[in-house]
C-alpha cells in the first residue's frame, strides 16, 4: 500500500495544485483514465469547501489530503480542522455567513456525491474527513 500526502495552506490558488497531484497518483495507481477527470473535480470540490470551512471558522491549520494506493482501491482523504457538528461557535453576527457557508458546503457534498460511487463524510474531534474510493488495476511491476 502506496500512500501520498498533501498539506497545504487554506488558500483557494492551491486546490489546482491539490487536483493535479490527485490526478497523477490516481494514474499511478491505475485508476481507468475515463474516470480521471471524476477524480479532478471530486477533490477540487472536496478542497475547496476545506478551504472555505477553514475561512470561515478562522482555521490556520492546513487542508490535509491522503492518496492511498491498495491492490484494488485508490482512495483520497480530505481533512479540515473543523471539529464536531457544531464547531462553528454561536456568535450571532456570524450567523448570515455561516449560514451560506453551509449551503455552499451541502452544495459541495452532493457535487462530489454525484461524481463519486463510494464517498463517506465524518466528524469528529480533530476535523472532519471526506473519504473518497474508486477502483484500481495497478500495473504490474515487471523485474
Amino acid at each position: 500500500m502506496a500512500t501520498v500526502e498533501l498539506r497545504f495552506s487554506a488558500l483557494p490558488e492551491h486546490v489546482r495544485t491539490a487536483r493535479l497531484v490527485a490526478a497523477a497518483v490516481a494514474r499511478r495507481a491505475g485508476v481507468d483514465e475515463a474516470v480521471l477527470d471524476e477524480v479532478r473535480l471530486a477533490v477540487g470540490e472536496a478542497c475547496s469547501r476545506a478551504v472555505g470551512l477553514h475561512e470561515s471558522h478562522g482555521i490556520a491549520a492546513p487542508v490535509r489530503v491522503v492518496l492511498i494506493e491498495d491492490e484494488k482501491t485508490f482512495s483520497i482523504e480530505v481533512g479540515d480542522g473543523v471539529s464536531g457538528p457544531g464547531a462553528a461557535g454561536g456568535a450571532e453576527a456570524e450567523g448570515a455567513a455561516e449560514a451560506e457557508t453551509e449551503g455552499e458546503d451541502e452544495m459541495g457534498l452532493a457535487v462530489i456525491s454525484g461524481l463519486v460511487d463510494d464517498v463517506e463524510v465524518t466528524s469528529g474531534e480533530s476535523g472532519g474527513l471526506i473519504r473518497m474510493s474508486w477502483p484500481a488495476n495497478p500495473a504490474p511491476v515487471l523485474p
